[in-house]
């Protein structure tokens, strides 16, 4: 045996070896149920093998315009205030178009220098209208920013929820764009059964917010409009409230607040479940340096007034200002144990930036993920069998060696699962059965050439030379055009799709390796042994 074989021996058997420590790393023992438990915590079980959670979620970009253009709303009335400009309000007229804002009641004397003011601060992202003889100007949000901020929203609402679902402790989950619907997100949970819980974390806004109180509590909705004079002015707005602390009963109430929060759910930077001295349920809580900075001054000059600790559109609490509050403080409410628990996991992974509407949601349940199991694994066992034995049904001994290269393309295959931690998969499942079948015909290719040059009347080394040479051209042109097929499925394809994609991607080149070179190797060590004038067995 010549060195140069020796080398290709060796690399073939590190490769191996390299593979099946992908598979197994080290294994507790080496007892069948030792291996298959290695196995399992290398080669990570998608969720139609393992079951869970899967949901296909909307996101209500529009709340993320609307809210906006209501901080845009607040910075305007400042820079107006600063400026000494006169004006009456700044408000956004119709709720349908939460990209528009509009300015009135500027004087016509100031009419050059408000339009300077806005088109210095908000030019870049609102397109700037009127100051004519009404003088009143409207600031439409440009589509360019519009579409960036719609597109920023879907990303950081997949941030989010991948933030919450670390905190469910879900292994290997699927949360990305969902390509085939706008603004939409695909979340797959392998291991998780209660889909309530997995909704009530994803799903809730959770956008904590405190504001300063106008006036409440009101017995309804007709009687806050009366406090205002007949009608609530722009920069204020009605929220319900309900519970012990926001009403003293349990029943519906109406509060004034400042539209403008003072604090919001992305100002908190940590929280915690917890009791206060006398056993009632809080969650404590820690801002940033920022919004601390903004809640002291706030505080300091409000002492004695009343803010709202508003949750999911409604007032949870209101307390009167005793002190200066700075960076930290407590929220107590009659809050069940899942409300404290779900309250500060909200805080700590941010607040969703808009609301989430269900599309699609559904459980896979763990005996319909171990029926996919056994089913996908006995296809494929069978289907490999069934190879193997018509390998050397048809070609005699030279179908050990195919079949040798189909072990070590499968060994190849599981070991990149396992190294790359990728998700496997029912579909994956089907990629790994139609690599077999790519890894055949690469077979079959080479091994009809060889037979077809043995019968021209060649010697066995110049037939396997020759059928190799010849194969070769064929073998990569189906293999290259396979792969730019899965691509273009893993590109535009959803996460079982993808996984289809992966596997059968990785087998081709695999197959490359072990259809190719491996089996040249076999029938070289092969020939190497063959006497003088015995033909090879094919």
């Amino acid at each position: 045996m010549n060195k140069n074989l020796n080398k290709k021996i060796a690399l073939i058997v590190a490769v191996l070896v390299i593979f099946v420590y992908g598979i197994f790393r080290v294994p507790s023992g080496l007892s069948g149920k030792a291996l298959m438990e290695a196995m399992g915590q290398n080669i990570h079980l998608g969720l139609d093998l393992r079951g869970g959670a899967h949901l296909i979620l909307q996101v209500v970009v529009e709340e993320a315009v609307s809210a906006e253009t209501d901080n845009t709303v607040g910075r305007i009335q400042q820079d107006l205030k600063t400026a000494n400009l006169t004006f009456t309000q700044v408000y956004k007229p119709d709720p349908a178009k939460p990209n528009l804002i509009q300015l009135e009641g500027t004087t016509q004397a100031q009419a050059s220098t408000v339009r300077s003011t806005l088109d210095t601060k908000y030019s870049n992202e609102y397109d700037l209208t009127g100051g004519g003889a009404d003088n009143t100007w409207t600031l439409t949000m440009r589509p360019t920013v519009e579409a960036a901020l719609e597109e920023k929203t879907v990303q950081q609402a997949i941030e989010t929820i991948r933030d919450r679902v670390d905190t469910l402790g879900v292994s290997e989950p699927v949360i990305d764009e969902y390509g085939l619907g706008k603004y939409q997100i695909l979340v797959e949970l392998p291991g998780i059964s209660d889909l309530d819980q997995v909704k009530n974390i994803i799903k809730s806004t959770a956008r904590l917010e405190i504001h300063a109180v106008v006036g409440g509590p009101y017995k309804d909705e007709p009687e806050a409009t009366a406090s205002t004079g007949g009608a609530i002015p722009p920069d204020e707005m009605m929220v319900h409230g309900s519970g012990n602390l926001a009403t003293g009963s349990d029943a519906d109430a109406v509060y004034v607040l400042r539209r403008i929060s003072v604090v919001a759910g992305s100002d908190f930077r940590s929280a915690d479940p917890g009791t206060d001295q006398n056993g009632r349920r809080n969650v404590r809580f820690t801002l940033t340096n920022e919004a601390g900075d903004k809640f002291y001054e706030y505080t300091s000059k409000n002492v004695g007034q009343s803010m709202a600790v508003v949750m999911g559109g409604r007032v949870r609490e209101v307390a009167t200002i005793q002190s200066a509050i700075r960076d930290s403080g407590e929220i107590v409410g009659s809050f069940t144990p899942d409300e404290v628990a779900i309250l500060s996991k909200m805080l700590r992974t941010g607040a969703l930036p808009a609301s989430l509407n269900e599309i699609e949601t559904r459980t896979v349940g763990a005996s319909l993920g171990q029926d996919s199991i056994r089913e996908g694994v006995t296809a494929a066992i069978v289907g490999v069998l069934v190879v193997m034995a018509f390998m050397l049904f048809y070609y005699r001994a030279s179908g050990i060696n195919a079949d040798l290269a189909l072990f070590l393309n499968l060994v190849i295959l599981l070991g990149f699962l396992g190294f790359s931690g990728a998700t496997l998969t029912l579909p994956g499942i089907a990629g790994v059965i139609l690599t077999i079948g790519m890894g055949v015909d690469s077979n079959v290719l080479i091994f009809e050439r060889i037979r077809e040059e043995v019968r021209s009347g060649k010697v066995p080394a110049a037939a396997v030379d020759q059928g190799f040479a010849r194969a070769w051209t064929t073998i990569l042109d189906t293999h290259v055009t396979t792969i730019v097929s899965a691509a273009i499925l893993f590109l535009f394809g959803t996460g079982p799709v993808k996984g289809f994609a992966i596997t059968l991607t990785f087998g081709l080149f695999a197959n490359l390796f072990t259809a190719v070179y491996v089996s040249r190797v076999i029938f070289d060590w092969h020939l190497g042994r063959l006497k003088s004038g015995e033909l090879i067995s094919i």
